[in-house]
């Protein structure tokens, strides 16, 4: 008599089998899937060198830019910032220049205007001109004699033509039978560059 089996029941060694097999199926599609997933990277992201080297251009080309502006800007243009030497210049010659045309007794009247029209220009010539009919008078009549000398000086903004200074001037007088009288004084002086020397363009009291 043949026995039939039943293909519903199956013996553990068939079941082993059967799983064995079915593993075997899915490992190539398991490993396909994971190819294709997302691979999570840890660190910091690194630019690739095409974008690095445009970065690096943008960069230096900003630079460039910044460098170009800083040139061109007023600060730059500003000697007093940058060259002592010509600073100590503009200083020296416009400082011994009001000293000598605001110095002056009964006997030196005549070499004080001289002085002045020499180290002065524009403007200021004009006023000291104007005024100086007045302080002869003055100086004649009250045997006045003044001195004047520059205790402190400042460059506050210089080119190779042009300066503009700001001074602190001590000024003593003495009057014929009176006391000597020394006072402060503030001026702004503008000056220009007139065949290598500085000369004396315009002056305000402060």
């Amino acid at each position: 008599m043949t026995t039939t089996e039943d293909p519903t029941t199956m013996t553990d060694e068939q079941m082993a089998t059967t799983d064995e097999s079915m593993t075997t199926i899915d490992e190539p599609a398991a490993t396909a899937r994971a190819a294709e997933a997302p691979v999570a990277r840890s660190g910091p992201r690194r630019l690739s060198l095409p974008l690095l080297i445009v970065a690096l251009v943008v960069a230096s080309g900003v630079l460039l830019l910044l460098a170009a502006q800083s040139r061109h800007s007023p600060a730059a243009a500003d000697r007093a910032l940058t060259d002592r030497a010509a600073t100590d210049e503009v200083l020296d010659e416009v400082g011994t220049a009001v000293s000598r045309v605001f110095s002056y007794d009964p006997k030196t009247l005549a070499r004080t205007r001289d002085g002045a029209r020499a180290l002065l220009r524009g403007e200021a010539a004009k006023e000291y001109d104007a005024l100086f009919g007045q302080v002869q008078l003055r100086v004649t009549e009250q045997q006045l004699t003044l001195t004047t000398t520059v205790a402190r000086a400042g460059v506050t903004r210089l080119t190779a033509t042009r300066a503009e200074l700001l001074l602190f001037l001590d000024q003593t007088s003495v009057r014929r039978g009176g006391r000597r009288t020394t006072v402060a004084a503030q001026l702004s002086v503008s000056a220009g560059r007139d065949g290598g020397h500085w000369r004396i363009t315009a002056i305000k009291a402060r």
